[in-house]
């Protein structure tokens, strides 16, 4: 009768997909990317230098904030909601540890949402470093003049944002190939 009571246990529950299982890499990079998010956050934010600039043979005070550029609020408002969303999906992937029968649903709900993720800080990355470049080395083809010179701490303080922040990118890049790799291992072959 113990026989039948196993066989019956054994046949009522299906058995785990096959394939690795690599969802404690994935909080911990999850969690590498709240940590680069909040960073490239933080140095971005405090960016902020005054300096005595010659304006019509006076010195001026003229201060250089983030907020004076659309890229670099884009970049704060993009590395804000990644942020959110790191801490968000690493405690959904912290309970899809101890709740294992979900885990292959919420992996492609993570694949489609870090690459969202990845394009939303991608560009924002991008669009804040083009515009530090033209800071850092001015273009002289339509008259704009480098700034990094001038207010050196305040680009700084960019460069380290930015650097952060590209990677960030890569570990979002990570997670999706993460993700993409365990899907493909619970593929039946």
């Amino acid at each position: 009768m113990a026989s039948t009571e196993t066989e019956y246990k054994s046949s009522s529950t299906p058995p785990p997909p096959a394939g690795v299982d690599y969802f404690k890499v994935d909080v911990i990079l999850r969690f590498l990317l709240l940590v680069a998010s909040v960073v490239a956050l933080a140095v971005m934010v405090s960016s902020d230098q005054t300096e005595l600039v010659l304006f019509l043979n006076m010195l001026v005070p003229q201060p250089a904030k983030f907020k004076y550029s659309p890229a670099f609020v884009y970049f704060v408002a993009a590395f804000s909601v990644s942020g959110l969303y790191a801490l968000i999906s690493a405690l959904v992937s912290i309970s899809l540890i101890q709740k294992p029968e979900y885990k292959l649903k919420f992996l492609l709900h993570f694949l489609f949402w870090d690459a969202l993720i990845l394009g939303i800080t991608a560009s924002a990355t991008g669009a804040a470093g083009s515009v530090a470049y033209v800071g850092l080395k001015g273009n002289s083809h339509v008259g704009w003049i480098k700034v990094c010179n001038v207010y050196d701490k305040f680009c700084r303080h960019l460069a380290g944002s930015i650097s952060v922040a590209l990677f960030g990118s890569i570990v979002t890049v990570l997670l999706i190939w993460l993700s993409a790799f365990t899907i493909h291992s619970r593929v039946p072959k």
